[in-house]
């Protein structure tokens, strides 16, 4: 069995006394392949020393919507960064209405600007959405990200707004909160959701899934999320897995 954690942040500081125990972990529990993704484009260099050094890790190149910088990101600082055989994807960015340290404007502003870097290197996006589904799908229609293509990451909004990413063409990615006790409408859309659009992801050291909650979260733990989807849907685990790693390749473009 592999699995392809689709959304994980391995270079934070987090993981710094232990990432290399992290990753004996993850080929341990079948975790083969990783996206390590971009919350600020000052990482970039961090990012590309990880990938550099390690086998089945890939990143992106990214803003995320509530992080607060000095000067605004560029489509051309975006490709310029992106520029590297390992960089899969344009984000995270999206709207986050949940934290607004960011002005709405800005995010909004700071998310076309993502779709737009992303047209031009044929990169799919990844969309951060909390709280904010009106305003960040119409931004996504009016950009044209079927174009791209992109990922709803740890997704967490209702059937309605997963119709209309995947009418878009976007890939719906489930998280830790998936295996939340609470929430049985996110587990009814996981179970809705086309074959073909499905991944999962961990967005460690965030969000750890039931039954790890209270730890901090490493990219082995998202067999936990895929065993969760996995039952939803009434398939085996290693079919999820297949099928989820399958997307992620096809999404990213990995070979």
């Amino acid at each position: 069995m592999e699995l392809f954690d689709s959304h994980c942040h391995i270079d934070f500081e987090a993981f710094d006394d232990d990432r290399d125990d992290v990753f004996a972990r993850m080929k341990q529990v079948g975790v083969s392949r990783i996206v390590a993704v971009a919350v600020e484009l000052e990482q970039t260099n961090r990012l590309i020393n990880l990938v550099e050094s390690r086998q089945g890790v890939w990143f992106s190149v990214g803003v995320h919507p509530n992080h607060e910088t000095k000067q605004e990101p560029t489509v051309e600082d975006i490709c310029r960064l992106a520029n590297h055989d390992k960089c899969v994807a344009i984000g995270e960015t999206g709207m986050d209405f949940f934290r607004t340290r960011v002005d709405a404007a800005v995010q909004e502003q700071r998310l076309r600007t993502h779709i737009r870097a992303a047209h031009l290197l044929n990169k799919p996006v990844i969309v951060h959405m909390r709280d904010a589904d009106e305003v960040c799908l119409r931004i996504l229609k009016e950009e044209n990200i079927q174009t791209c293509g992109g990922i709803m990451h740890c997704f967490s909004s209702n059937w309605e707004a997963a119709s209309q990413a995947l009418d878009m063409g976007m890939s719906i990615s489930f998280s830790g909160n998936v295996t939340f006790k609470r929430n049985d409408e996110l587990r009814e859309v996981a179970a809705k959701v086309p074959d073909d659009a499905i991944l999962i992801e961990t967005d460690s050291p965030y969000l750890a899934p039931v039954p790890m909650r209270g730890k901090r979260n490493d990219p082995s733990f998202v067999q936990h999320v895929a065993q969760c989807v996995a039952d939803v849907r009434n398939m085996p685990l290693h079919d999820l897995a297949r099928l989820s790693t399958n997307n992620a390749c096809r999404r990213f473009q990995i070979t």
